[in-house]
């Protein structure tokens, strides 16, 4: 179960600002090559090294542009994310994992969507809604950072913005698990972890008054408690319905 610590109030922010980074990925056949590579490490280390269960595949799109939101328990999430669905999504992810050399030498040939949190980054506002306007899946992490508490945090309106501004579906995915793997691996054993795709939908249409963006945050992060055992829904644990991932037992 996840401990429960108390969180700082304050999103985190970005100290550099290196927006030229930003940009949409060309897919290159270098760049698909390389992509498919990856996804097949990440399904080798997700079966090796997890015990993991992926529900609601079939409410995964095969085509056509969506926004696909996830919240964000640890950094495996990304490699169970990766191995479990049928595309590669572009990510959008924070501009510090740059800075970190072996990290670039993976992320700058897969293609990253750079973006400076808690700042006025228009820039990766456009390439998101560019790669949407090309039919492509783009995945971000609402919440705006890694979970402190183990549990949802309040979300953040970036997201809200891009599902108002493209009208893309918006596709929930809800991941159980993750933040043992490491630790379970060190105890030479393999974490239970679960994937939960819920139905996609789009932000009901509604006066774009100063509460739209506060609203249209709420319904996806209600949505993707919806998919989550109690324990893990947190800032909205007044959620009360039988979460969607139940469903598919």
């Amino acid at each position: 179960m996840p401990t429960q610590p108390i969180p700082p109030t304050e999103k985190p922010v970005s100290q550099v600002w290196r927006p030229e980074l930003t940009r949409l990925p060309r897919l290159s056949w270098t760049r698909r090559l390389f992509r498919r590579f990856i996804k097949a490490l990440c399904r080798l280390l997700v079966l090796t090294c997890t015990r993991c269960e992926a529900r609601g595949l079939e409410n995964y799109p095969s085509e056509g542009a969506a926004l696909v939101v996830i919240n964000h328990l640890a950094d495996a999430d990304a490699v169970v994310a990766l191995a479990a669905l049928p595309d590669f999504p572009e990510v959008i992810g924070k501009i510090e994992l740059r800075d970190i050399l072996p990290l670039r030498w993976v992320t700058d040939p897969l293609g990253i969507i750079w973006v400076h949190r808690g700042r006025p980054d228009r820039r990766a506002l456009s390439v998101a809604l560019e790669a949407l306007r090309q039919g492509r899946r783009v995945i971000v992490a609402p919440e705006g950072r890694e979970s402190l508490t183990g549990a949802l945090e309040q979300g953040t309106e970036g997201t809200t913005f891009l599902a108002f501004k493209s009208g893309a579906p918006i596709i929930p995915i809800a991941l159980t698990g993750t933040e043992r793997v490491y630790g379970s691996l060190k105890r030479l054993q393999r974490a239970r972890v679960t994937l939960s795709v819920g139905k996609p939908f789009i932000l009901a249409r509604q006066d774009r008054g100063p509460d739209a963006l506060a609203e249209g945050t709420r319904q996806i992060m209600e949505t993707l408690a919806r998919l989550l055992p109690v324990e893990y829904r947190g800032e909205y644990a007044y959620v009360g319905e039988v979460h969607q991932a139940e469903k598919y037992r």
